[in-house]
């Protein structure tokens, strides 16, 4: 079973997701900070629910930088056009996560569980083999051709898209890239440990974005900084994303997902 902890009254930041003793959340950074809607991000560690965009603006979406309020089981947070209502509970190897996303029909939001890991060296991650993956500017250095004048992202296979190998997490090597993996599932291993993670919503675009911070970001104060981040939507910045790519509400003006976490002591 998975023991979680979160924090109300900092958008519902997940600050501990513990199994069998071991933390599997980056809890070093996480300190309780003051910050406005709209404010540039501040990373805290933890999970953050980001919503209705990860990059662009506002920076990381509207609802980390906004208290929310507890009501039995269920924490809210309501920003300026919607309203996200969580519900965790535990299981019998580890928990769920029940999200409802109230908002006016029609309206377009990326959605994402922006986790932030500690993660040694030597973990991997794996996806479904082949899936498409769409990498950003700042993977441009280390790809096999050049990146497209103008292109917001280009697209490869899981687990190297155009020769960038993303499914090892490995040593500190000054690079940092994010990517989006057109998959509902991820399975993390690190040592004998193991963490999985499935989304599932009807009717919405499904992902995993990667977040490979190796000691290359940000500039001037680098630090190490991985995340594992299922997705909503198939973009970064909701300003990017095209019809497909942004989850939407339908004239019920609800949107509900679930977010499962599995967690083993050994790797199948």
């Amino acid at each position: 079973m998975l023991e979680i902890v979160t924090d109300p009254a900092h958008g519902g930041r997940w600050t501990s997701l513990r199994a069998d003793g071991h933390e599997w959340l980056c809890t070093a950074r996480i300190r309780s900070v003051r910050v406005s809607p709209g404010d540039a991000f501040v990373d805290a560690g933890g999970l953050e629910e980001c919503v209705p965009t990860v990059r662009g603006a506002p920076d990381h979406g509207d609802a980390w930088a906004r208290p929310g309020r507890r009501e039995g089981d269920a924490d809210t947070v309501r920003c300026d056009r919607f309203a996200l209502t969580r519900t965790i509970r535990g299981t019998a190897d580890g928990a769920e996560a029940d999200y409802v996303l109230r908002a006016g029909p029609g309206f377009r939001f990326i959605w994402a569980a922006h986790a932030l890991l500690d993660l040694t060296p030597r973990a991997t991650l794996r996806l479904r083999e082949g899936a498409r993956t769409r990498v950003f500017p700042e993977a441009a250095p280390l790809l096999d051709r050049p990146w497209p004048a103008g292109a917001p992202w280009v697209e490869g296979d899981w687990p190297a898209p155009l020769g960038l190998a993303l499914d090892r997490f490995g040593p500190d090597d000054g690079t940092a890239v994010g990517a989006v993996v057109d998959t509902p599932r991820a399975c993390l291993h690190d040592g004998a440990r193991c963490l999985a993670l499935a989304l599932e919503a009807d009717g919405q675009p499904l992902s995993v974005a990667v977040w490979r911070n190796l000691g290359g970001f940000p500039a001037g104060n680098p630090y190490r900084s991985t995340g594992v981040e299922p997705m909503l939507g198939r973009a970064f910045d909701l300003a990017d994303a095209g019809p497909a790519d942004a989850a939407w509400v339908p004239a019920s003006g609800e949107v509900r997902w679930r977010l499962t976490l599995t967690a083993t002591r050994r790797c199948p």
